[in-house]
């Protein structure tokens, strides 16, 4: 081989090693999909799901990393700051990247400067539950309770700005109650004390009050959203009666800002076929999650769902008149 021949060789060699990596040679090494919340609860259980599947697809671990705190931005902003490499990803939550924006001033990332979506994988069912000793049946009845006597309820939520907080700030405004917002810092103590009757209303995830309601230790009276669920078929939603409540939380992939397309939309095509898959369609339902299926699970729909969800959710917020803090 000539001198010549050999520095070209060289330097062809070279510029391949400078392009990032493409979905072809993609992974090459374990994956990372950090959950900003504590192991062990639904929504690491069903990124677990998913990336078990990615792990046997693509010959390469899929490593779940929790990182939780501070309403989710300890996992959210690592995330963002990492190197757009295919080699970090997000599994989001709708409070990361719809209610923070809106409720703190300094946000640390912006969702959608930051990241690119890769897929949304499902939304979460919450409930509304009583006590069994509470006199109501249906949410008309209980919110004809409350009136009844303003301010005699109390309902446990995990923090006036979070999704079962702006749930029920949203049912005091549309309905015109007075129910009394008790924040709890675990889901644990808000249920033993709707139990307990300390409380006598609670919003919890549909995975977390299954269990309490078949032991009738609560009952259910609406769940939240605009339609009802498959696991509660015969609890109404809340937007049967008052229509304009409707906040849902949902989880997406998400990916640094700059990540290759060609491995952003390689992993969106994997991730909707796992969500297809028998294992996490019957299992999904358990955890209190309506898998996603079709446009959003596209990389253009999950923008689209994205900027949709941002917009709705900025309404809410501000309609609640919530400020950022």
């Amino acid at each position: 081989m000539s001198g010549l021949s050999r520095r070209l060789l060289l330097a062809g060699a070279a510029l391949c090693l400078s392009f990032p990596a493409s979905a072809q040679s993609w992974p090459q090494r374990p994956v990372t999909v950090v959950v900003p919340q504590p192991a062990g609860n639904s929504p690491d259980v069903m990124c677990r799901l998913i990336t078990e599947k990615l792990s046997r697809t693509f010959g390469q671990q899929f490593v779940v990393e929790n990182r939780p705190g501070a309403a989710n931005l300890v996992g959210t902003q690592a995330v963002a700051r990492a190197a757009p490499d295919g080699y970090t990803f997000l599994f989001a939550t709708s409070a990361a990247l719809v209610t923070n924006p809106y409720t703190f001033k300094k946000l640390a990332y912006d969702p959608v400067k930051d990241f690119v979506p890769v897929a949304v994988v499902a939304k979460s069912n919450h409930v509304l539950l009583v006590n069994p000793e509470v006199k109501a049946k249906t949410l008309p009845e209980l919110i004809k309770l409350e009136k009844s006597a303003p301010g005699s309820l109390s309902l446990a939520v995990d923090g006036a700005r979070n999704l079962s907080g702006l749930i029920a700030q949203a049912i005091n405004k549309n309905a015109g109650t007075s129910f009394v917002l008790i924040p709890y810092n675990t889901t644990t103590n808000a249920v033993q004390d709707a139990i307990s009757g300390r409380v006598q209303v609670t919003i919890q995830a549909a995975s977390i009050a299954e269990a309490f309601i078949k032991a009738a230790a609560l009952r259910p009276v609406a769940v939240a959203g605009a339609k009802r669920i498959d696991s509660l078929p015969d609890v109404p939603a809340i937007a049967e009666t008052l229509q304009s409540v409707d906040l849902q939380g949902w989880f997406m992939f998400m990916a640094p800002v700059g990540t290759p397309a060609d491995i952003v939309e390689k992993l969106s095509a994997e991730i909707a076929r796992a969500l297809e898959s028998s294992e996490v369609r019957e299992r999904a339902p358990t955890l209190g999650f309506d898998v996603r299926v079709g446009d959003a699970v596209t990389t253009a729909g999950a923008k689209r769902f994205l900027e949709d969800q941002l917009a709705s959710s900025g309404k809410i917020i501000q309609g609640l008149g919530i400020e950022p803090e």
